[in-house]
C-alpha cells in the first residue's frame, strides 16, 4: 500500500500527510492552498502569551465561496470564539468575535477570486474594534470591554473552533476554501501608517506573536504549501513597426 504521509519539502513543497507537521519557515513569497471544504484540514498555531490585552491580525486571502466562512480563529480554553474574524454571506458583513461579543463591518466588496488584505483591530481597555478591507478603514465600533484574551490561545486557519483547537463541523460549513498568505498578529494595535503599509506591501514591522516570516506552525489533512500566485500582465508589442 502507498504510503500516505508526505512530508513539506523544497522538492516537495505542497503535500501535508494526514498526520500533524511541524514547521518553523519563512513563508515570504507563499500561501496556504486549501483545496476542498474538509471538517480536518487546517494549520494550526499555539500561541506563547496568556494574556493579550489587545490584538491586531492581518492576513491577505481569495476565494470563490459563496458562504459562511472563518477566516481567523483564536480559542482559548474559555472560549471557542475568543477571537474570531468570520465573513457572513447572509448578511454580507466580515465580524468580529471577541468571546460571546459580535459586531458587523459591512459595505465592503468581497469580490470572489480576487485577493483581498483584511486586518482586524480590537482594544480590551475602550473595548473599540476597526477593520481594514483593501486599505480603506471601517467605523470603529464598541464590541467588548474590561476583559482580556487570557489562557492557552490556539489560532486555526481553514476551520472555526467549536473547542479549544478543535470541534470542526462540516455541516456547519465553516471551512475556508482558498488560498491565505501574509499572516501577522500583534499584541497590541498597529498605527494606521503600518496597517497601510501592510495593505500596499510596503515595509512593516512584522507581527511580534504571529511573523509570517518565521512562523510555527502544524498543518493538518489536505493543506499545501505553494508558491504565491502572481498574475502576469502582458505589454502589448507592435510587430513591424
Amino acid at each position: 500500500m502507498e504510503n500516505s504521509k508526505r512530508k513539506w519539502s523544497k522538492k516537495n513543497p505542497g503535500f501535508s500527510s494526514f498526520c500533524p507537521l511541524l514547521f518553523f519557515l519563512d513563508l515570504s513569497g507563499k500561501m496556504f492552498t486549501f483545496p476542498q471544504q474538509t471538517n480536518s484540514a487546517h494549520v494550526k498555531m499555539s500561541l506563547a502569551n496568556q494574556c493579550y490585552q489587545a490584538v491586531t491580525v492581518c492576513h491577505r486571502s481569495v476565494t470563490d465561496l459563496k458562504r459562511d466562512h472563518a477566516l481567523f480563529s483564536v480559542s482559548t480554553p474559555s472560549h471557542d470564539n475568543s477571537f474570531l474574524v468570520f465573513w457572513n454571506n447572509g448578511v454580507q458583513e466580515m465580524q468580529t468575535y471577541v468571546k460571546t461579543a459580535v459586531v458587523g463591518y459591512g459595505g465592503w466588496d468581497y469580490k470572489s477570486n480576487k485577493w483581498h488584505s483584511i486586518c482586524t483591530t480590537w482594544d480590551s481597555v475602550t473595548g473599540l474594534g476597526q477593520m481594514w478591507f483593501d486599505g480603506v478603514p471601517s467605523i470603529r465600533k464598541f464590541i467588548r470591554s474590561g476583559e482580556s484574551i487570557t489562557g492557552q490561545a490556539i489560532v486555526i486557519l481553514g476551520q472555526e473552533q467549536d473547542k479549544h483547537g478543535g470541534g470542526f463541523d462540516i455541516n456547519q460549513s465553516f471551512s475556508f476554501v482558498g488560498m491565505m498568505s501574509d499572516v501577522h498578529m500583534w499584541d497590541y494595535i498597529l498605527s494606521p501608517c503600518e496597517i497601510q503599509n501592510y495593505m500596499e506591501n510596503l515595509h512593516f514591522t512584522p507581527g511580534n506573536v504571529l511573523n509570517w516570516n518565521a512562523l510555527d506552525f502544524d498543518i493538518s489533512g489536505h493543506v499545501l504549501i505553494e508558491n504565491k500566485t502572481v498574475v502576469c500582465q502582458l505589454q502589448n508589442i507592435r510587430v513591424g513597426a
